[in-house]
């Protein structure tokens, strides 16, 4: 089958049907525990590219895109991207931690059992995924699982890492 010139055109992100803010949105600063017993501020990773992913170990959904955004973090981590999955249970660590260590996930783990977060965010489901840029800005929002080891997803967070890298 030949290949239409035109599909070529289309823009990073468009496929994975992003919701993008109409006008730039500086990302909302927040702390949370980590489930490695430290914190996780959105201050502290300035300069990178972070995907923000709000998720529950109750939410058949979430638990499906997880595998998907362990092999994203992987492949672009050493390039300046954050996965963080900020959980939405109420039990907090009793649950998410048996779960996120038998499913051998190994990007950052936050917890949000009061879904503060969530809430300063706007989100009214999960799974929600928001991407911030190196500048902080609120790039993307994904309501709903995605494929984010799929070319579209790589092609996307490829054009977002080269953008502003320090120099160097």
């Amino acid at each position: 089958s030949s290949a239409l010139p035109a599909a070529a055109a289309v823009e990073p992100g468009h496929e994975l049907d992003l919701i993008k803010p109409n006008r730039p949105l500086q990302a909302k600063e927040f702390k949370v525990a980590a489930l490695d017993g430290g914190r996780l501020r959105l201050a502290d990773l300035k300069g990178k590219v972070v995907f923000l992913n709000l998720w529950a170990t109750w939410c058949p959904p979430c638990k499906e895109e997880m595998p998907a955004m362990e092999r994203l973090w992987q492949r672009y981590k050493d390039q300046g991207l954050v996965v963080i999955a900020l959980s939405m249970d109420s039990a907090g660590t009793k649950v998410v931690k048996p779960y996120i260590e038998q499913s051998k996930y190994t990007y950052p783990v936050g917890l949000d059992p009061k879904m503060e977060v969530a809430q300063l965010y706007g989100a009214r489901s999960v799974p929600s995924t928001f991407i911030i840029d190196r500048s902080g800005a609120l790039r993307a929002i994904a309501l709903g699982p995605r494929d984010w080891d799929g070319k579209a997803a790589f092609a996307y967070f490829e054009a977002l890492l080269k953008e502003g890298k320090p120099r160097g």
